[in-house]
């Protein structure tokens, strides 16, 4: 079983990956259906490792939303009927930066 570091780890890479190709911006993201499937790829690795850590840390940091990233992740993975690719680039450009300040001070300071 992973630990919650590496899993933290796994979010803060898949983070990375998105930030290779959401740099092109917003158009080239509504454009190009191969960006579109990356981003989302990597945004339900984030709610999988999300899901999988331990109540322990989970509880000790409720800064991070993180049955809301769960629950966007079950939307991508099961309701991929309802994704709504201005959703997913508002959650690239506003929350992501966030999540990874938390992830990064999250793996800095506890583990």
């Amino acid at each position: 079983m992973r630990s919650d570091r590496e899993r933290l780890q796994d979010t803060l890479e898949a983070i990375n990956q998105i930030e290779r190709y959401a740099i092109q911006g917003q158009a080239e993201f509504l454009q190009d259906e191969l960006i579109q499937i990356w981003i989302v790829h990597h945004l339900q690795i984030i709610g999988e490792s999300s899901n999988s850590l331990s109540d322990a840390l989970v509880d000790q940091h409720s800064e991070v939303p993180w049955a809301a990233i769960v629950e966007f992740r079950n939307i991508l993975v099961h309701e991929y009927f309802r994704v709504n690719l201005e959703i997913v680039w508002k959650i690239v450009e506003q929350d992501l930066p966030n999540l990874k300040v938390n992830i990064e001070t999250i793996l800095q300071e506890t583990l």
